[in-house]
C-alpha cells in the first residue's frame, strides 16, 4: 500500500485487534472479511498481487465490513447502506491527505457516489486503478482491435468481436462458443497474432 496510509491501517489493525493477512492471489475476490467465531477475532485478508493503490481500496472496502459487523452483526446487508456509510468515512483520511494519484482519487469520490460490492466493477474506478498494475505481456481486451486473436490464463484462444452494451463478443477458436468479456479482462496475445 502507499506508505502514507500505513500508520492509518496499523492503528485500525491494533485497534480492532484483527488479524490481516496478506494472501495469494485468488481468481474469484481482491480480499475478504471474517467476523469473530468460536474465539477467534476478526480476520481480514487481501491478495498480495494488487497495485498499492487497489490494495489500499481493497483493504479500507474489508475494513468498513469490519465495522459494519461490531455496528450491526449479521443484521444487514453485507454491502447496505449502512456498509456504504462506513466505507466513505473510511475512505475520508486518504482522500484528505492525497495518498491517491488524481486520476484515482477522481475515480473514487465518484464511486463513493453510491459503492458497490466489488470495486471492479465500477469501470471508471477499475480503470484508473489498473493503470497503475505492472502488465508484462499482457493487454487489456478493450485495447485489442476487433479480430483480434488473444488468449487467457487457462490458454483457451479466442477472436475478440463486437461490443455489444458493456462487454465484448468474442467466439472461443477451441470450441466455436460465444463469450462475453469485460473490457479490462487480462489477456495475452496470442502466438498466431491478428
Amino acid at each position: 500500500m502507499p506508505a502514507a496510509a500505513a500508520p492509518i491501517i496499523a492503528r485500525w489493525i491494533d485497534y480492532f485487534q484483527c488479524e490481516f493477512k496478506i494472501s495469494k492471489n485468488r481468481a474469484t475476490k481482491l480480499g475478504d472479511y471474517r467476523h469473530p467465531f468460536k474465539g477467534a477475532g476478526h480476520k481480514i485478508s487481501v491478495n498480495n498481487d494488487l497495485n498499492a493503490y487497489a490494495f489500499l481500496v481493497t483493504t479500507v472496502h474489508e475494513f468498513a465490513h469490519l465495522l459494519t459487523w461490531n455496528d450491526h452483526k449479521n443484521r444487514v446487508k453485507p454491502h447496505g447502506d449502512e456498509w456504504k456509510r462506513n466505507f466513505k468515512r473510511m475512505m475520508v483520511p486518504f482522500i484528505d491527505q492525497n495518498i491517491f494519484p488524481q486520476d484515482v482519487q477522481s475515480a473514487i469520490i465518484s464511486y463513493l457516489d453510491n459503492p458497490s460490492a466489488a470495486s471492479c466493477t465500477d469501470l471508471k474506478l477499475s480503470r484508473a486503478l489498473k493503470k497503475y498494475d505492472a502488465l508484462i505481456n499482457v493487454s487489456r481486451l478493450e485495447e485489442l482491435p476487433i479480430n483480434t486473436i488473444f488468449s487467457i490464463k487457462d490458454g483457451r484462444q479466442f477472436k475478440k468481436g463486437e461490443r455489444l452494451r458493456k462487454r465484448y463478443r468474442c467466439v472461443c477458436l477451441d470450441n466455436g462458443n460465444i463469450y462475453l468479456f469485460n473490457p479490462l479482462a487480462e489477456v495475452t496475445l496470442a502466438a498466431t497474432g491478428t
